[in-house]
């Protein structure tokens, strides 16, 4: 049965278009299990059909809805340009953890080194804001705040990630194959936006659109974040 709920906060057509969501690769680059979601090609350019990808969005966020709901945890990956923000935005608007910009090898398959470090930063902060800088020179004051400096860059939005994921959304399948390849590795579904050049077979919930357009990426983040944010 359709959720109303969510079927409510996916785009119009007419959005989706301005947008540019339909815009796929060039047919040179094609991979054959997107041809399903092909709607027809015009100089030299797949278009996307777009009525696929409203029911693929609307199946990936009452997914997402499920597992929010059962009190589980989706980290959200954005490591193209367009996505930072948007990623950003709608990983905290739900209260769930991000990575953006570069995504950190062993985040998945390393869980236990990676947290140590946030656990870290958050020592270090903690010691800052009790006073506790004032025992070191001027100096090692500096080399401390540069730290937490550079500990925050890759580990800001891992704090929430108190355990491994139950789910992962990427804003790209082409840029994001070492974060897919560490979830089939340890058994976590994988849902996101994947264009004509890629396999959608690969995630668990493909959302083909444009994944390099930013107000493409942006729309269907910002559909994400509408759907599943806790209304006050």
């Amino acid at each position: 049965m359709a959720d109303q709920a969510i079927q409510q906060h996916i785009p119009a057509y007419e959005d989706m278009i301005k947008a540019g969501m339909h815009f796929g690769r060039k047919k040179t680059i094609f991979h054959p299990n997107m041809r399903p979601f092909i709607y027809t090609t015009k100089e030299n350019i797949y278009l996307l059909d777009l009525i696929k990808t409203s029911e693929a969005m609307e199946k990936a966020i009452s997914y997402m809805k499920q597992q929010i709901t059962e009190g589980k945890i989706i980290l959200f990956v954005g490591v193209t340009r367009p996505s930072i923000e948007p990623i950003r935005a709608t990983a905290q608007a739900l209260n769930m953890p991000y990575v953006v910009e570069r995504w950190l090898g062993g985040t998945l398959t390393n869980y236990k080194v990676i947290i140590a470090r946030v656990k870290y930063l958050e020592t270090l902060e903690q010691e800052k804001a009790t006073g506790g800088f004032e025992k070191y020179t001027k100096k090692e004051r500096v080399l401390k705040e540069r730290e937490m400096e550079k500990l925050r860059k890759n580990y800001d939005g891992l704090r929430k990630l108190t355990r491994l994921p139950d789910a992962i959304f990427i804003s790209s399948l082409k840029e994001s194959q070492l974060i897919v390849n560490e979830a089939k590795i340890v058994h976590i579904p994988v849902i996101g936006l994947v264009n004509t050049d890629s396999d959608p077979k690969q995630l668990a919930y493909p959302i083909p659109g444009n994944d390099n357009a930013r107000k493409s990426v942006e729309l269907i983040l910002e559909t994400i974040k509408n759907a599943l944010a806790p209304t006050t």
